[in-house]
């Protein structure tokens, strides 16, 4: 439960963000909820004055609407249960019978109609001392039972031959009536369950109904006067009014999974294990509100979603926080730090990175700590945590700053201001997922990848060695990918290799080692000299792949065998480039000579050629450029 305690902890740190709408930059709108509030699409608006008398209405592109509700409302499905203030025609519309032509029946659970019920509810709530004017002056006009004729005489609504709605548009109303009205194209499927939404205008309180705090206020008092018995909460330990009832719609506006739920009444009832759903845990309804309503504010924000997992990362006291599936670009970019296009060492860069990460520590309070927190449901009803962990601010930096060390290799694959950048660091899990699986990788892949390097990030668990192979087979075999699939791919699977080998004590660098004994080492660096001797003899223009390139697969497997292929296809571009091609053939006999005898065999090689390749063209390509630029000067 120390997750919900936390949750519950950011929404009384963040009380000050209750009711806020804030617009992203994609203009979706997100708010911290009231307690016993929440959120659904409206599609029609009525706006009535302060006596109670009908002013206008219009429809509405399915706009999202913060609205009042209780335990019963908030999670009914087949039971109807009214919301508290705004909800459809069938319950709001006391002439819904009348221009609906439906017999409405009896709820299950009362001996009332649905309007009936919603009428008497809104009733006690404007006739209670809580009650402000806007509840009152929407109680008098929806008394009047008149709704539905307002929005007709308004053109909202429009009425066939029989004087009922019409609840599917057809083309044969466009005679009569001219072009499609808005309200059939809001996305309900039939008229008479579009939602009403009610506004009030006044001069002295011109905040909207739905965004109005006292309005917030008003209901919480009223409601909290209604809630049940009182019991231990779990979380808090305090005894509160309890609830069994827990919020849904976590990820967005559809989502019907829940974290908590305890239906389990019949059959195998709690798996034998219990007699009700309390002898289990008991959470107070005060509690669970905030800590759902601060989750839903938290995912709607700043969290990351694939395939509908969530990877939320947050500190309660709203500071700003790292995310560890970001790579060093990121927290560059993220801190307002300067990026060069072209480094001078890793090791520059890194330190970079580093400071990056250091600045988060000034932006956090000494108090405050961090939340990483993965959600994802296996079915339409149930929700799970997946991960959690609450870290102190030091030791989720430290942590961060270990993984961009030992995780790090140079990446060319990222642009700033639109130009390509060269960095020195880990790459994103996504990217990660990219290089192992491909870049077709279904979501499903993807986010499981992400989730299983989530412990390797933040609790310093080594890296799953089947997601390392994966990376290494697909870098060994470019010919399947275009060049820059397969640079980018290259590159990242480096860095894990580089990860993984210190996980074993073993430490490599970017950098050149031409002390390296290392078999598979030296086969990658003799691959890297023939790639880059032919690919001068080619020209630049030429795009081709080198032999080197194309038997980079078969290489791997069998590397005696194939370099004696690679090594007699050479020779035509050796003789091309005459004694430009002097250095690298001296170059591959240095290397040849580093190699013992015994080692020169057809052995598969292992990941640590791949560093090889890379170092070395690494190497070839900046001496080559350092002597273009004496030439030119």
């Amino acid at each position: 439960m120390s997750w919900l305690l936390h949750l519950y902890e950011t929404y009384e740190a963040n009380l000050d963000q209750v009711g806020k709408v804030v617009k992203k930059q994609d203009d979706r709108e997100y708010t911290l909820l009231p307690i016993s509030h929440t959120t659904q699409t409206a599609h029609i608006e009525v706006t009535v004055d302060e006596d109670g008398d009908f002013l206008d209405a219009r429809a509405l592109d399915k706009e999202n609407t913060v609205i009042p509700c209780t335990e019963e409302s908030a999670n009914r499905t087949s039971n109807t249960v009214p919301y508290p203030l705004h909800d459809t025609l069938l319950y709001v519309a006391g002439d819904f019978v009348k221009y609906s032509g439906k017999v409405v029946k009896k709820t299950k659970n009362s001996q009332e109609k649905p309007f009936d019920m919603y009428i008497r509810n809104l009733a006690d709530w404007a006739n209670s001392p809580h009650a402000t004017p806007k509840v009152k002056a929407i109680y008098a006009y929806l008394s009047k039972g008149r709704l539905i004729e307002d929005l007709v005489n308004a053109g909202v609504i429009l009425l066939d031959d029989n004087g009922h709605m019409i609840e599917k548009w057809d083309k044969k109303y466009e005679e009569r009536y001219g072009e499609k009205p808005p309200i059939f194209s809001c996305g309900v499927s039939e008229i008479y369950k579009s939602f009403v939404r009610f506004n009030v205008f006044m001069p002295d309180s011109p905040e909207d109904v739905w965004k109005d705090p006292d309005m917030y206020n008003s209901f919480i008092a009223y409601y909290h006067e209604k809630l049940g018995d009182q019991d231990v909460c779990y979380v808090t330990g305090k005894r509160l009014p309890s609830t069994e009832r827990h919020a849904d719609k976590i990820r967005h506006a559809g989502d019907k999974a829940k974290l908590i739920s305890a239906n389990d009444t019949s059959g195998f009832t709690f798996r034998g294990r219990f007699l009700t759903s309390k002898e289990a845990v008991s959470i107070s309804y005060d509690v669970s509100q905030k800590a759902h309503n601060a989750l839903k504010w938290l995912i709607q924000r700043q969290a990351k979603s694939i395939h509908n997992r969530i990877f939320l990362v947050w500190s309660k006291d709203d500071s700003p926080v790292p995310h560890p599936n970001d790579d060093a670009v990121d927290y560059m970019m993220q801190t307002g730090r300067e990026i060069e296009r072209e480094p001078e060492t890793g090791q520059l860069f890194a330190a970079e990175v580093s400071k990056a990460i250091d600045g988060y520590r000034h932006d956090l309070t000494y108090q405050s700590d961090v939340n990483i927190l993965i959600l994802d449901s296996a079915t339409t009803g149930r929700m799970a945590v997946l991960y959690y962990r609450h870290l102190d601010k030091d030791l989720y930096l430290n942590r961060l700053k270990q993984w961009h060390t030992s995780c790090a290799w140079e990446h060319k694959y990222r642009k700033y201001n639109n130009q390509w950048v060269t960095f020195y660091g880990a790459p994103a899990t996504k990217d990660i997922a990219f290089a192992a699986y491909g870049p077709r990788a279904s979501d499903k892949v993807v986010k499981g990848l992400v989730e299983r390097l989530m412990p390797c990030i933040v609790d310093l668990r080594s890296l799953p060695i089947d997601i390392v192979r994966s990376a290494f087979y697909r870098a060994s075999n470019p010919v399947s990918m275009e060049v820059w699939e397969w640079e980018k791919t290259l590159s990242i699977t480096c860095a894990l290799i580089r990860k993984s080998l210190l996980d074993k004590k073993e430490e490599w660098h970017v950098a050149l080692d031409t002390e390296s004994r290392d078999r598979s080492y030296l086969f990658g660096r003799l691959l890297a000299v023939a790639d880059v001797l032919e690919r001068r003899a080619l020209g630049k223009e030429e795009t081709r792949a080198t032999n080197a390139i194309r038997y980079m697969n078969s290489f791997a497997q069998s590397p005696s065998r194939t370099w004696k292929t690679i090594q007699a296809s050479l020779q035509p571009y050796q003789a091309k480039l005459g004694t430009k091609a002097a250095y690298l053939s001296r170059l591959i006999d240095e290397i040849a000579d580093q190699m013992d005898i015994q080692d020169f065999n057809n052995k598969p090689l292992d990941e640590k050629y791949l560093l090889g390749f890379y170092s070395q063209r690494r190497e070839l390509y900046k001496k080559n450029n350092e002597q273009e630029e004496e030439t030119n000067e």
